[in-house]
C-alpha cells in the first residue's frame, strides 16, 4: 500500500494513494463551482467494529477509479477550478473513543458528537494548496461498534455522487464488481453552447460581494438558534399522504415524496402563520442526472444538482387539500427540463466568464430568513447498504444546517417507504413542533390529512 504519516495528525493518520498519476486536469463545471470549496460530510455507525487495515486496504483500490478524489484543486487562468490528478492522496484516520457507542436515532441525534468522528480540512486553504479532497476517519468506540465518518470536497461531488463513491468502495470491499464511474465534466461544461445567456436567472441572484459577506454573516450569528429536530414518518404515514396528494383524479402522478414535500411544508407554513396573502415558497434541491440522462453518463460523479420553485399564497397553503399543495410540488419539479438546465448552464457560464460566479447564490438560500422553506429530499440514496463487512449501519446523519427552514428527508433502515424528516428551525418554532398540538399535525390520522 502506498501511504504515508500526514502532517499535523498522530501516526494513527495516513495518506493513501491509488498508485498512479496521470497528471490529468479536469475542469470543474459551474455546478461544481457554485458550491464553493466547503466539504460535504455523512457519518455511518455500526454495531460491530470495522476491520481499520482492511478498510484501508480496499480504499486505495477503489481509489483507483477515482482520480478526482486523490487530486487537488487549482485555479485556472479564468478564476475557473479545476482538479490536478496528481494522485497526492486522500486522507485516512483512526482513533479511539473512551464511550460506549450511544444509541443514535431519531429521539438521539448524533449532531453534537460529528466533530469527534470527522476530520476536518480548512476550506480556505484547498484551492493551489495540499490539502486532500477526501478525508476518512474511524473512530472505535469502547466495548464495540465503529463510527465512519467521510467528507469530500462539495466541489467534486453532489449527494448521488458522494453515495455512489461510497458504494463502489463497500462493493470493492466485499469483493464484488463496480462499473468505474465517468467522472469527465465535458458534457455539463458543453451544455451552454448555442443558448444565449439571459440577464438574471429565477432561480440564482448575482449579488455584491457586501451583500454575500452580510448574508453569511446572518447565517453565522443565527446559527446557534437554529436546532434541528428528527422524526420518522412509517412507511403507512407516507402511503396515505400519497393517497391523499392523488385525490381528485387530477394529480395521479403525485410520488410519495412529492406528498411528503408538500405537508411538512403545509405544517411548516402554518408554524410560521404568515398573513393570508404573502406568497409561501418551497426550493426544492433537485437533481439533473434524470433531466440530462440522454447526453449524461450514467453514474456521473460530480455535481448535478440544482434546485426549483414551488410557490402558493399562504392562505392556500394553510387552507386548501393536500392534493392542492402537492400539484404545485410537482409542477416545480416538471420545469426541470433540459431546455430548462441548458439556460442555466449559459447564465452561471457567463456569471464565470465574467469573474462574478463566487458572487451568485441560490434565491432559496437568500429568502431562507423571510418566507422559503428550503428542502432536499435524498430518500432514495442508499445510505443504509453501506456495508464493510461488519453489517449495515443502524444510523447514519448530516452535519447539521445552519440555515433556518431547512428540511431534508433520508431513508431509514426500517423499510420502503418510510422517510425521516430533519427540520432544521428557529429555536422558537423548533419547541413549538415539539408541543403535543403540533406533533398531530406532523403526524395526523387519515381523517385530517386535507388540513396542516
Amino acid at each position: 500500500m502506498q501511504s504515508g504519516p500526514a502532517a499535523g495528525d498522530a501516526d494513527r493518520t495516513v495518506l493513501l494513494r491509488a498508485g498512479g498519476a496521470s497528471g490529468e486536469r479536469v475542469r470543474l463545471s459551474v455546478y461544481d463551482v457554485v458550491n464553493g470549496t466547503f466539504a460535504t460530510s455523512r457519518t455511518f455507525y455500526y454495531r460491530r467494529r470495522l476491520d481499520t487495515e482492511a478498510l484501508r486496504e480496499s480504499l486505495r483500490r477503489t481509489l483507483a477509479h477515482h482520480p478526482v478524489l486523490t487530486g487537488r484543486l487549482e485555479r485556472d487562468a479564468d478564476r475557473g477550478l479545476s482538479v490536478v490528478c496528481d494522485d497526492a492522496g486522500a486522507l485516512f484516520a483512526e482513533s479511539h473513543c473512551e464511550r460506549p457507542m450511544p444509541d443514535y436515532g431519531p429521539g438521539r441525534s448524533a449532531k453534537d458528537d460529528l466533530r469527534r468522528y470527522l476530520h476536518s480540512v480548512n476550506p480556505f486553504r484547498v484551492v493551489g494548496h495540499d490539502t486532500p479532497l477526501l478525508t476518512v476517519k474511524v473512530t472505535h468506540m469502547r466495548g464495540g461498534g465503529s463510527v465512519l465518518g467521510v467528507s469530500i470536497n462539495h466541489s467534486v461531488v453532489d449527494g448521488a455522487a458522494f453515495l455512489d463513491f461510497l458504494v463502489h468502495w463497500s462493493r470493492t470491499h466485499r469483493g464484488l464488481d463496480h462499473v468505474a464511474p465517468p467522472y469527465d465534466r465535458t458534457v455539463l461544461n458543453g451544455l451552454a453552447a448555442g443558448t444565449v445567456p439571459a440577464p438574471e436567472d429565477p432561480q440564482y441572484a448575482v449579488v455584491t460581494g457586501r451583500a454575500k459577506f452580510g448574508f453569511i454573516w446572518r447565517v453565522n450569528a443565527r446559527a446557534r438558534r437554529v436546532r434541528t429536530l428528527t422524526t420518522r414518518f412509517s412507511s403507512a404515514e407516507v402511503l396515505a399522504l400519497r393517497e391523499a396528494a392523488r385525490a381528485g383524479g387530477d394529480n395521479a402522478r403525485a410520488t410519495s415524496g412529492d406528498a411528503l414535500s408538500a405537508h411538512v411544508w403545509r405544517v411548516l407554513g402554518a408554524l410560521r402563520d404568515r398573513e393570508p396573502g404573502a406568497t409561501e415558497r418551497l426550493g426544492i434541491v433537485v437533481g439533473l442526472r434524470a433531466a440530462l440522462s440522454e447526453s449524461l453518463a450514467h453514474g456521473y460523479a460530480g455535481n448535478a444538482v440544482s434546485n426549483t420553485t414551488a410557490a402558493v399564497p399562504a392562505r392556500a397553503l394553510r387552507e386548501e387539500p393536500l392534493a392542492h399543495t402537492a400539484a404545485a410540488v410537482r409542477e416545480a419539479l416538471d420545469r426541470v427540463t433540459p431546455h430548462r438546465i441548458r439556460e442555466e448552464v449559459a447564465f452561471l457560464d457567463a456569471q464565470r466568464k465574467a469573474g462574478r460566479l463566487n458572487r451568485v447564490l441560490s434565491r432559496m438560500s437568500l429568502d431562507a430568513f423571510e418566507g422559503t422553506v428550503a428542502l432536499n429530499n435524498v430518500s432514495r440514496l442508499p445510505v443504509y447498504a453501506i456495508e464493510f463487512g461488519s453489517g449495515r449501519p443502524f444510523w447514519f446523519e448530516y452535519p447539521a444546517s445552519p440555515v433556518p427552514w431547512t428540511v431534508l428527508i433520508t431513508p431509514t433502515p426500517e423499510g420502503e417507504y418510510s422517510r425521516d424528516a430533519h427540520l432544521s428551525l428557529p429555536r422558537e418554532a423548533a419547541a413549538a413542533l415539539n408541543a403535543p398540538e403540533w406533533a398531530r399535525r406532523l403526524h395526523p390520522r387519515d381523517h385530517l390529512l386535507d388540513r396542516p
